[in-house]
């Protein structure tokens, strides 16, 4: 199938009101092309420098979405270019990312990164952690910095039920952040959780976002780097 039909497939099972984020990292600007030509804008890459380098050659209307672990020397490169940051899994990063936005004149949206799966090499927050470290003396210290909700991944299983309780401890964390100190910010709404894997289990348990790569795009090209 072409990547227009893939994500044609795709949005079949994508309730209206769910953003489709297209992972298209490792992939070449053509590829985005096919699947800008079928409708889609927002694009997902998770290498500052891969971003840097496809953004310009490529249409100004894209959104373009950090996913990937962000070290703090990088956030330079990624505030003047993503709409929205997906990955801030730590307060150091916070702290960047308000320096970066603050010079570059913008607000940057990001989202707060939940570690809940059960492999170490997972980033993030726990959820006591985000609860704790997110307070409303932090979020008014931090003016540029725009925190739109959460975002988490499962672990990396074959068992549906944990993939499952995985996605309900997120989605549980993102609701109690709403609630306070979140409770009057109409733009702390997004849930970003799901890939090409597990995006459908994703959906039952609210996700607002989901970040589906290879089941658009086929197998990445590891070797394509631009």
């Amino acid at each position: 199938m072409s990547i227009a039909e893939n994500i044609k497939e795709i949005r079949n099972h994508i309730p209206e009101g769910v953003q489709l984020v297209c992972v298209s990292k490792f992939h070449p600007c053509e590829a985005i092309m096919e699947a800008y030509a079928a409708g889609e804008r927002r694009f997902g890459e998770n290498r500052p420098q891969e971003m840097q380098q496809k953004a310009p050659q490529l249409p100004q209307d894209i959104e373009w979405h950090f996913i990937g672990n962000l070290q703090t020397n990088k956030v330079k490169t990624v505030v003047p270019i993503a709409t929205l940051i997906h990955s801030v899994s730590n307060e150091r990063l916070f702290a960047e990312i308000e320096r970066c936005a603050a010079k570059a004149g913008k607000v940057q949206d990001v989202l707060v990164e939940l570690h809940v799966a059960s492999e170490e090499t997972k980033q993030g927050f726990t959820p006591d952690e985000a609860i704790a470290l997110i307070t409303a003396g932090f979020i008014s210290a931090h003016p540029h910095t725009r925190i739109c909700g959460v975002m988490g991944m499962a672990s990396n299983t074959d068992d549906k039920e944990r993939i499952r309780a995985d996605f309900r401890a997120i989605a549980q964390t993102f609701r109690r952040m709403k609630e306070t100190p979140f409770s009057d910010a109409p733009h702390f709404r997004h849930l970003s959780m799901g890939m090409s894997s597990d995006y459908g289990i994703a959906i039952e348990e609210g996700a607002t976002i989901v970040r589906v790569g290879s089941s658009i795009f086929g197998a990445r090209d590891y070797g394509n780097r631009q």
